[in-house]
């Protein structure tokens, strides 16, 4: 059985996320917690005008908060009738990654599913803050999903790679998972700076061949194109349904979800990414 963390804000984007999962997991047995975080900063007036007298700010604030993640269950018990899934509520008054760090490791998560907060005016914003701090800060694999994105049958996953990486089956359990579970075809795109093959990246790839032999699959690369716009193409031209890549710092894996200030390109991604961490 899958534990899966679905964070939400109750809004539109978080729903979209949850409604993937619902999906994305069809005829599996899981248990989805469903957190909602509040903190007093976002407080709002009308908020505490309608609480009892006797009512702290905090009771206020998670008292509704509790109340609509019960009616949000209640709805998702009704659209997945028949699937073996456990909903489960939780409410806290904390920083957002705080938050999520004791859900993951309280509830023993094997996942979170969320959503994009969209840019926010910055032209390198690819995700909105909560979704990157949650894949900078918590150790634990991340499938986002695009503002708007539908579930589609997932026929094509592709695996994101660079120079720096070194093959290490170690965090790619979610990836094999998925490929399994949807029986998709896997595509490992290389990122190059330049053409050399070195010995070091000749074993990567027999190495790669040999783990992913009972997986149909197929071996890429782009040289000294942007990583952005090498992704961005790469899925559009190959109807790749999903992405997967590890997440480490110092590579260019960091440019693609934060940015340079030299970087003028935009970037929005199309397909949902599961964020791997080693």
């Amino acid at each position: 059985m899958k534990n899966i963390l679905l964070p939400t804000d109750f809004s539109e984007n978080s729903r979209n996320a949850i409604n993937y999962a619902m999906q994305f997991f069809n005829n599996e047995l899981c248990t989805f917690y469903i957190l909602n975080v509040q903190k007093a900063s976002v407080y709002m007036t009308d908020d505490l005008m309608t609480a009892p007298m006797n009512a702290s700010v905090h009771q206020s604030v998670v008292n509704t908060s509790k109340q609509k993640l019960v009616e949000l269950i209640e709805e998702l018990k009704k659209d997945t009738a028949n699937q073996n899934y456990t909903f489960r509520a939780i409410t806290d008054y904390d920083i957002f990654t705080d938050a999520i760090k004791q859900a993951v490791k309280a509830k023993k998560i094997d996942l979170i599913i969320m959503g994009t907060n969209g840019a926010t005016g910055a032209r390198e914003v690819v995700f909105g803050s909560n979704t990157l701090n949650v894949i900078r800060k918590i150790d634990c694999p991340v499938l986002v999903i695009p503002q708007g994105y539908l579930f589609e049958n997932l026929k094509t996953v592709l695996y994101t790679i660079d120079d720096n990486d070194h093959f290490n089956a170690k965090g790619i359990e979610p990836l094999i998972d998925t490929l399994s579970k949807h029986n998709s075809s896997l595509r490992i795109l290389k990122i190059k700076e330049d053409d050399i093959v070195t010995i070091a990246e000749f074993e990567d790839k027999k190495e790669l061949k040999d783990f992913f032999k009972n997986i149909n699959h197929t071996f890429h690369s782009i040289t000294n194109v942007p990583s952005v716009l090498a992704i961005d193409s790469f899925v559009q031209i190959m109807h790749v349904d999903m992405n997967a890549m590890f997440i480490k710092k110092e590579t260019f894996m960091e440019r693609f979800f934060y940015g340079s200030e030299t970087s003028k390109i935009s970037y929005g991604t199309r397909v949902p990414l599961l964020i791997l961490h080693n």
